[in-house]
């Protein structure tokens, strides 16, 4: 009685579940084009997916293929809005299940992981094992060659089929129903029928290792995907075990496919790039990239997750630089345009989306040695934005200190004045 009673709440739930799917979609997504146009008759869209799900009738609608050229070119699939609910659906069903199992030092798409985790427990390991800088150690940074285009669909399905049904008293749904629709994600092929965004020219240049479009049958994932970042950690779990408790290395992380090892013996960790390898190879259907096997001294230092680990310091990437002084180019150039058009409310908009977007850097930024950087950051907003942007006195975020209101625009002299300083 007491299972009965269990599957029944489960089928009732699901309607719940896809309500609070929409609400974690809708975060920070509210401008794009189909999230508004779902918004708007959000109730009655999530019966009909809620219709078609309990009839597992639901199929994913195509997607959308563009270029992105920074901070480098890379191949992007975006899914409608309504499967990105389906994949916030999925996530919640299946993150219970997955997560606690993994090492600690998986750091991607982690509640409380993430890159400034990651980069502290590099960090520590390479302290750890050389005693402070006073022995030898050694760092081994590995990269898997193509990792989203060449994920398995067939391996990485049976991967997540079998441990649902080993844990399936755990989960909150149907089990048929999570099958279901975990199935249907991974096997849709992304190419097929999309939509192209972006000139077909647009293509040209970037490797097929990096593109969809040549990953051959049942092979990759669109890498924007909610779920995609989940797969992701679920196909390389089996690894990050067999480094951790076969291979016994205590010193190990990964962030997607970024791997790195520290270990005191250098010759250990020749040997461990062949034993990897085979792994790759042999379990996952996966190749380390040649060109991206770094093994050295820890007092050389290593480059992870945009910056570098020296002895005693950690600094800031040059890619990261990079980024954030186009980001600030982007943003004077975006309200220039705006401000042209008289729309207040869209000139503040943009100050608040800028800022947000300047302080996900900032907080990076102020966990490594970037003063001197974080200084001339604040020089640059303060004078390039008419002092409508301010960096805190501590360089810590960028703030919005003084938006424009229709009563303070009298006039449109008023109006020119202020788009000429920006």
């Amino acid at each position: 009685m007491a299972v009965k009673n269990i599957q029944v709440k489960r089928k009732n739930g699901l309607l719940e579940d896809l309500f609070q799917a929409y609400y974690d979609a809708r975060k920070n997504k509210r401008n794009s084009v189909s999230a508004l146009a779902f918004e708007i008759e959000y109730e009655k869209n999530l019966v009909q997916l809620w219709r078609e799900i309990s009839s597992r009738s639901y199929h994913p609608s195509p997607y959308s293929a563009f270029i992105v050229e920074k901070p480098v070119k890379r191949e992007v699939f975006a899914s409608d809005f309504r499967d990105r609910v389906v994949h916030h659906l999925i996530f919640n069903y299946l993150n219970p299940i997955f997560d606690p199992t993994f090492i600690n030092d998986s750091y991607s798409c982690r509640t409380g992981k993430g890159t400034s985790y990651g980069i502290q427990r590099v960090n520590y390991f390479i302290r750890s094992c050389s005693d402070n800088y006073t022995k030898d150690a050694y760092i081994l940074k590995l990269d898997i060659k193509g990792y989203f285009m060449s994920i398995d669909r067939t391996i990485l399905f049976g991967i997540i089929e079998r441990r649902i049904t080993k844990k399936q008293h755990r989960l909150s749904c149907e089990l048929d129903l999570i099958v279901f629709l975990v199935k249907g994600v991974i096997f849709c092929d992304p190419t097929k029928g999309c939509v192209l965004k972006s000139p077909r020219e647009s293509w040209l240049g970037l490797p097929k290792s990096k593109s969809l479009f040549y990953s051959g049958a049942n092979k990759g994932l669109p890498i924007g995907n909610l779920t995609s970042q989940l797969f992701a950690n679920i196909y390389l779990d089996g690894l990050d075990q067999f480094i951790k408790r076969q291979l016994q290395f205590r010193y190990y992380g990964r962030y997607v496919d970024d791997m790195v090892v520290v270990h005191g013996d250098k010759q250990r960790l020749l040997v461990a790039v062949k034993e990897i390898s085979d792994y790759l190879s042999e379990h996952v259907s996966l190749t380390l990239h040649p060109k991206k096997i770094y093994l050295q001294h820890a007092d050389k230092g290593v480059s992870f997750l945009g910056v570098y680990i020296k002895p005693y310091r950690v600094m800031i990437g040059k890619r990261v630089k990079r980024n954030v002084l186009n980001e600030i180019t982007l943003g004077a150039q975006t309200l220039k345009r705006i401000a042209e058009k008289n729309n207040l409310q869209a000139i503040n908009e943009c100050y608040v989306d800028f800022c947000q977007r300047i302080n996900s850097y900032f907080g990076l930024l102020r966990q490594v040695d970037s003063y001197n950087f974080r200084r001339d950051l604040k020089k640059m907003v303060t004078y390039g934005f008419s002092g409508r942007l301010q960096v805190d006195k501590d360089l810590h975020k960028l703030v919005v200190v003084h938006t424009l209101h229709p009563d303070t625009v009298k006039n449109k002299s008023r109006l020119k004045h202020n788009k000429s300083h920006i």
